[in-house]
């Protein structure tokens, strides 16, 4: 097991989650891939989308609905500082995952997030579990308390 998948497991289980992270015969790395792999309506994949604090330098987390877009404005006002492209070195030293595969959860670093109440609106939702093949599904309610996000909106 890859020490990616490795950290989301024993993140879920140290929050008391006994969900199932289920590796797909394909690309899970977008959320119309991840959405197709589960069987869900896209806006149920739980996109994490990450910047990079421009006054911090360090990432930031949003995540999204799958169909949903980050307004940077919207975002840059949550974070309270300009947020910026988050490059792949940034993303791996924080967070511990490649693009194509970040977690909400099991991060190197902690990470400010914010939680796009789109996502509450279903029963479950899907998220990455480190990798661009595994998927984990779970309450968004439950998502939100492990991953200790904020409520807000950011989106278009």
């Amino acid at each position: 097991m890859s020490k990616s998948l490795s950290r989301v497991r024993a993140a879920l289980k140290a929050s008391g989650e006994t969900v199932q992270l289920l590796e797909m015969p394909g690309s899970t790395r977008t959320a119309a891939e991840a959405a197709a792999a589960a069987g869900c309506a896209m806006d149920q994949i739980a996109k994490s989308i990450i910047f990079r604090g421009e006054t911090t330098g360090h990432a930031v987390l949003f995540l999204t609905a799958g169909g949903n877009r980050v307004d940077p404005a919207k975002a840059a006002a949550l974070a309270g500082q300009p947020l910026g492209k988050a490059d792949a070195a940034l993303i791996r030293a924080e967070t511990g995952f490649a693009i194509g595969g970040v977690a909400p959860i099991g991060h190197l670093k902690p990470v400010d997030a914010w939680f796009d109440p789109r996502l509450s609106q279903f029963d479950t939702v899907w998220a990455a579990a480190g990798t661009p093949r595994h998927i984990f599904a779970i309450a968004p309610d439950r998502l939100l308390a492990i991953t200790a996000a904020v409520v807000a909106d950011f989106t278009f």
